[in-house]
């Protein structure tokens, strides 16, 4: 049966960097399949998930752990895949929101989106200037899911009151 890592990486950014992961990965059979990375305050973050033969997931966790030796930080988690709900028994949602911004943004989504019993699947945020006032503006873009019980008109009122408070835009869809 394959074996699924998920590894988080983090350290100075240089060039090579991903060529060092992925030859490491490829080098012990794994199949590099979803990743997220950026370029953060001068650092390299990055998320990406593995699966190769579990009879070859600890020598790529020892191979990549000595990665840190580079001044890189590993973290590497095996997939417990345990299942608990299918994708059948969720609901996908998309979250965008736009305003001015101000601490406490994501604090104050994620509060609501918790109390409803939302998982936060994938969360994008990043602030840029305004086209014409050149205010700093925050925009953020999530997917969601949600259980089959939840009460989504409750989540937009949720959401519609606090935006007024937040003086942000939200956008809650269900994608087709």
């Amino acid at each position: 049966m394959p074996a699924t890592l998920v590894i988080t990486v983090i350290g100075p950014d240089r060039p090579g960097l991903v060529e060092s992961i992925s030859r490491t990965v490829n080098e012990h059979g794994g199949n590099w399949t979803r990743s997220r990375m950026a370029h953060l305050g001068g650092q390299f973050a990055g998320m990406l998930q593995v699966t190769l033969p579990d009879e070859d997931a600890d020598a790529l966790k020892s191979a990549l752990e000595s990665l840190a030796d580079e001044s890189l930080q590993v973290v590497i988690a095996r997939d417990a895949n345990t299942g608990s709900a299918t994708a059948a028994d969720k609901i996908a949602l998309s979250l965008e929101l736009v305003g001015q911004d101000r601490t406490g943004i994501v604090r104050e989504i994620s509060r609501i989106l918790s109390a409803h019993e939302i998982n936060v699947e994938e969360l994008s945020t990043e602030c840029e200037s305004a086209p014409w006032s050149g205010e700093l503006l925050f925009r953020t873009e999530a997917n969601l899911t949600a259980p089959e019980s939840a009460d989504l008109d409750a989540l937009r009122q949720d959401l519609e009151a606090i935006a007024h408070d937040l003086m942000v835009e939200i956008s809650l869809l269900r994608p087709a």
